[in-house]
C-alpha cells in the first residue's frame, strides 16, 4: 500500500518542508508538534499552556490522519527544561490514555522559542 502525506489546517503549520503526518499501511507517523495555533502564532505562556497546545496539535493531526492518540504505540517528548518532566507527566495522562499505554522516550533538548515538542507513531491495525 503506498504512503500518503497528511497536512491539516486544524494544527499549527509545519515548520519546514515536511508533512504533519505520513500514513503507511496500518502505521501513522506524526511529525513533531509544537505549542502554536493553527495560524502559526506561538503559544508563549506557562509550560502547561505550551504543553496542552502541543498535545492538541498532535491530536488534531492524528484525527486528520483518520486516527487518534488512543492508537499511539510510541511517543517522543522533547523538553527544553527537564525540570518540567513531572508537570509534563501529569498533562500527558490527559491526552494519552488506555489500558495499553505506548512506549515513550523523553529527552532534554535545546529547543528555541518553545518549551516542548511531541511526536508519535500510531498503529491502526487489528
Amino acid at each position: 500500500m503506498p504512503k500518503r502525506a497528511v497536512i491539516t489546517s486544524q494544527a499549527a503549520p509545519a515548520g519546514g518542508p515536511y508533512s504533519h503526518a505520513v500514513v503507511a499501511g496500518d502505521t501513522i507517523y506524526l511529525a513533531g508538534a509544537i505549542p502554536a495555533l493553527p495560524d502559526g502564532t506561538r503559544i508563549t505562556g506557562s509550560f502547561a499552556e505550551q504543553a496542552h497546545a502541543a498535545f492538541r496539535n498532535l491530536a488534531a493531526v492524528a484525527e486528520a490522519a483518520g486516527s487518534s492518540l488512543d492508537d499511539a504505540v510510541r511517543v517522543g517528548v522533547y523538553l527544553r527544561d527537564f525540570g518540567d518532566f513531572p508537570e509534563m507527566n501529569e498533562i500527558y495522562r490527559q491526552y494519552i490514555k488506555g489500558d495499553h499505554l505506548p512506549v515513550r522516550t523523553t529527552l532534554p533538548v535545546p529547543l528555541v522559542g518553545f518549551a516542548i515538542e511531541i511526536d508519535a507513531v500510531l498503529y491502526t491495525g487489528a
